[in-house]
């Protein structure tokens, strides 16, 4: 009997990827553990290997296709004595997603339904009910929109023939409209005033698109990749979902940089004359981050419903800078490392997340994070906490400044440390314990080394 190779969750949270790339061709022999295919997640590409034996009777899914739900079937592997014709019979490729079509369009429909129901009525106008929006289209085309997304273009004198829809198949639901302006369709009339005082409120606008400014042509538009999309919902639900607050922190940075000057001309060389490694400032700010979460570990947590979890390791999240967005991979158990290996482990990280090589597992999860942006010469800036994390180090430039020591004047490097902290684990005081023992070892690196 034919097999149906589905498209496979290679990390938790994934939902749909590209299939990258086909390594077989339809008639090739595979066998389990064969890599058969690369497939693109929001983070990195990754093998994709046979789980069972056979031949390659159908490939459904061309390469290079995006947006592939985890699940759906990209090939048909037909077993010994099998022949193509078995593979023919397959579902084709559309059927399914017609099948999902319907099933997404009808939970968006009684979704939408029940939402129209819980909302309050407004108390009565005397006007007329608006007439609903039109649903022919200019065309003769029927215009697929849910019943609420038609009510609410009514009230807000929204044309449904200009709305994308972003539902199952293009149907247009209550997210479309609400993000949509006012065109060219007649708007409700409007009612009295002593009418709309008694009127319920009405709900805010959602942000309008940034297009309805500019000119045709006057600007590129650059579609969304997978990653682009990932960091926008994350950081949305961050900034929204989780109460931000900052603390700052100035540290003086001269012994450090003496330090890492030292460890690294003390560097032993390979026959190349390459160094072991190359400390950078960075490397010493994860090692000391790791060494403050472990002296106040109320600040090494996660939030949870039901429980604040208290991790045993500081597994510190790194932010690289790609030219396609941000990835946070992640030196585990840092606080047990020495400030070498964790400079060769972030810089391979780095390359590979470049390269979108990266595993999930080094990249998921963690329980802090630093980004630093003083090689920009930014001095001060605030981070985004990254869930599930509780906090965040934003870093800014070691800048020479004037400071005062024991009644003079002198000049010091100086780098300002800002701390984000999600206040439903980290209290301000807590956090501000934190960056006492952050700053100690950053003021003073020898003791990194006890």
């Amino acid at each position: 009997m034919s097999i149906q190779i589905l498209m496979p969750a290679l990390s938790p949270t994934m939902e749909e990827g590209k299939l990258a790339k086909w390594h077989v061709k339809e008639g090739d022999e595979v066998h389990s553990g064969d890599v058969i295919a690369e497939i693109e997640t929001d983070k990195a590409t990754m093998e994709f290997e046979a789980v069972d034996e056979g031949r390659i009777g159908k490939i459904l899914i061309a390469e290079g296709t995006e947006g592939v739900k985890v699940n759906a079937p990209i090939a048909v592997l037909l077993e010994e004595g099998e022949d193509a014709s078995a593979a023919a019979a397959a579902p084709a490729t559309d059927i399914h997603s017609a099948m999902s079509s319907i099933k997404d369009a009808v939970a968006a429909e009684t979704k939408e339904v029940k939402e129209a129901k819980a909302e309050p009525k407004p108390a009565a106008a005397p006007v007329a009910t608006p007439a609903p929006a039109p649903a022919p289209q200019a065309n003769g085309e029927r215009v697929f929109a849910s019943p609420l997304a038609k009510r609410i273009a009514a009230q807000k004198g929204v044309d449904l023939h200009a709305v994308n829809g972003s539902g199952p198949r293009g149907r247009i639901v209550k997210a479309d409209v609400e993000n949509a302006q006012p065109g060219a369709a007649p708007k409700p009339a409007a009612a009295p005033v002593a009418a709309a005082s008694s009127s319920a409120p009405a709900a805010p606008s959602a942000l309008p698109d940034a297009r309805i400014f500019f000119k045709a042509g006057d600007y590129e538009e650059i579609p969304h990749d997978s990653m682009r999309k990932s960091i926008a919902k994350r950081l949305t639900a961050s900034t929204s979902g989780i109460p931000h607050f900052y603390l700052t922190i100035d540290c003086r940075i001269d012994a450090l940089l003496g330090a890492r000057k030292r460890l690294n001309d003390a560097a032993p060389k390979n026959a190349e004359k390459k160094p072991a490694y190359k400390l950078s400032v960075n490397d010493f700010l994860v090692k000391a981050a790791a060494l403050a979460l472990k002296q106040v570990p109320e600040c090494n947590a996660s939030w949870t419903e039901n429980a604040v979890l208290r991790h045993k390791h500081a597994d510190v999240g790194v932010a690289v800078a790609l030219d396609f967005g941000l990835i946070t991979p992640i030196v585990f158990a840092a606080e047990d490392k020495g400030l070498a290996a964790i400079s060769n482990e972030v810089k391979s990280l780095a390359v590979r997340a470049r390269d979108k090589k990266l595993k999930p597992n080094e990249y998921e999860g963690g329980t802090f994070a630093i980004s630093n942006l003083g090689m920009f010469g930014i001095s001060q800036f605030t981070a985004v906490i990254n869930p599930p994390h509780a906090g965040i180090l934003a870093v800014g430039a070691g800048v020479e400044k004037p400071v005062i020591v024991d009644g003079k004047v002198e000049v010091a490097t100086v780098m300002t440390v800002t701390m984000s902290c999600d206040h439903r684990v980290i209290d301000g005081a807590t956090g501000a314990r934190f960056l006492q023992v952050f700053k100690q070892c950053v003021e003073d690196p020898a003791a990194m080394l006890l």
